[in-house]
């Protein structure tokens, strides 16, 4: 009895191999743009609650208390949802890109949620003051923005991971837009200026505008210009929030306020966010339609693949792996070769358009991971300032950044400074 000889794996069947493991991966990319709208969507609800949560306790309890817990009652259900989607999610897969750091954040995520009613009778038995309410529900909103940036980072496709830099940066500056809504309702609800808030609302608007230029950078020329004509729209909108902002940031500490204009200024802030979360929501449906319309692409390319019979070399063929020259890699391009079913086509020159792509992809992806990686260095030295020095989060930004200025140096060069000087850096006093 003769034993069958097994015929070795062909070229084309790692290719086809390799197709199917792109086709996992973008379709893990859906699922997880799927969980990207549902935290936006949640993220907004509890911004909203944020502000109302700060005109009720500035105000005594006094005012607020209803639309408040309308808006409770909206979190809840969004709440539900994403809740829902987390268990959507395949936690015993090793496929998914940057898994352990993305169930980290969602893991985190849970914990806050479940500790979100306790925060919420703070609220309502006037236990917290506004600013811990608002850092408390600000923690909360970082925990849900971890997430959004995580699914960044693990984006295989670089159109897919170019839209997610762009929405985390929208998303992280509405939220900084979000907490000087609920800063600035506090201070006009509490009816006297104080230093260290108007000192936190300058930083807020720095922040909202520094996020704004990065989500300029990465999004498409549509979902820039949606943003401009959006902002263009509410003009007399946003004068007035730039002259109530002028009230607030240059009021002398400890100066009156007017305590009517708490509901004017959140009104008008509210405004803008609304604006923002139309945009907002356009990019997150249009990033569930790329990775709908990149999976179907792989889908196709797949079958032609399978298509193909894979047919023994002539000598002449063995020897054009010699003769070819290597491929420039065009990096940036973003274009899929068109594969067909053409039976005459050599596995060759499938394998080099094959590495063509995947080189581009490549360089495409350095490119778009360079903006999240200088955010990581960033925000791991602005906590090793406040670990060290006692700085508050505002301190120690404010410090880098006038060391950037004083040494004309970008702020991430500054930042791989402070790390590097980790172990000698002293503590300060206080």
């Amino acid at each position: 009895m003769t034993t069958p000889t097994l015929r070795p794996p062909s070229g084309l069947n790692f290719l086809i191999a390799a197709k199917r493991c792109e086709i996992d991966a973008l379709r893990q990319l859906s699922l997880t743009s799927a969980l990207v709208n549902v935290t936006g969507r949640l993220v907004h609800s509890l911004q909203r609650e944020r502000g109302l949560s700060n005109l009720f306790l500035a105000s005594q309890g006094t005012r607020f208390g209803e639309p408040r817990q309308q808006q409770i009652s909206e979190c809840r259900v969004i709440e539900g949802e994403l809740r829902r989607c987390f268990d959507s999610l395949d936690t015993h897969t090793a496929h998914l890109g940057h898994g352990a750091r993305l169930f980290s954040r969602m893991a985190y995520v849970l914990h806050g949620l479940d500790a979100l009613p306790a925060l919420r009778q703070c609220v309502d038995t006037q236990g917290w003051t506004a600013r811990q309410a608002t850092d408390a529900f600000a923690r909360l909103i970082a925990g849900l923005l971890a997430v959004v940036f995580e699914a960044a980072d693990s984006a295989s496709d670089p159109a897919i991971s170019r839209q997610l830099v762009a929405l985390f940066n929208f998303m992280q500056g509405k939220e900084f837009a979000g907490q000087e809504r609920a800063a600035g309702s506090a201070l006009y609800a509490s009816g006297r200026a104080e230093r260290g808030e108007q000192q936190r609302l300058l930083h807020l608007i720095d922040s909202q505008e520094r996020c704004l230029e990065v989500f300029k950078e990465f999004a498409s020329d549509e979902l820039a210009t949606l943003w401009a004509t959006a902002d263009q729209d509410t003009m007399a909108a946003r004068a007035e929030l730039e002259r109530m902002r002028r009230v607030l940031c240059t009021a002398a500490p400890g100066s009156p306020l007017d305590a009517s204009q708490s509901l004017p200024w959140f009104d008008c802030c509210s405004l803008r966010m609304d604006r923002m979360k139309t945009v907002e929501d356009r990019m997150a449906d249009s990033l569930q339609r790329l990775c709908e319309h990149k999976t179907q692409l792989a889908l196709s390319e797949l079958l032609d693949f399978q298509a193909l019979q894979p047919a023994a070399p002539g000598a002449d063929d063995a020897l054009s792996f010699f003769q070819e020259p290597v491929p420039e890699h065009v990096a940036g391009s973003g274009q899929a070769p068109a594969y067909g079913a053409q039976v005459d086509r050599s596995i060759l020159d499938l394998v080099q358009d094959q590495a063509r792509r995947l080189q581009s992809i490549s360089d495409e992806l350095d490119t778009v991971r360079a903006s999240l990686n200088e955010r990581k260095l960033i925000e791991r030295a602005k906590g090793l300032l406040m670990a060290h020095r006692q700085l508050s989060e505002e301190e120690a930004h404010k410090t880098m950044r006038q060391m950037a200025m004083n040494q004309n140096r970008r702020l991430i060069d500054v930042a791989e400074a402070v790390l590097a000087m980790a172990d000698v850096l002293p503590e300060r006093r206080r």
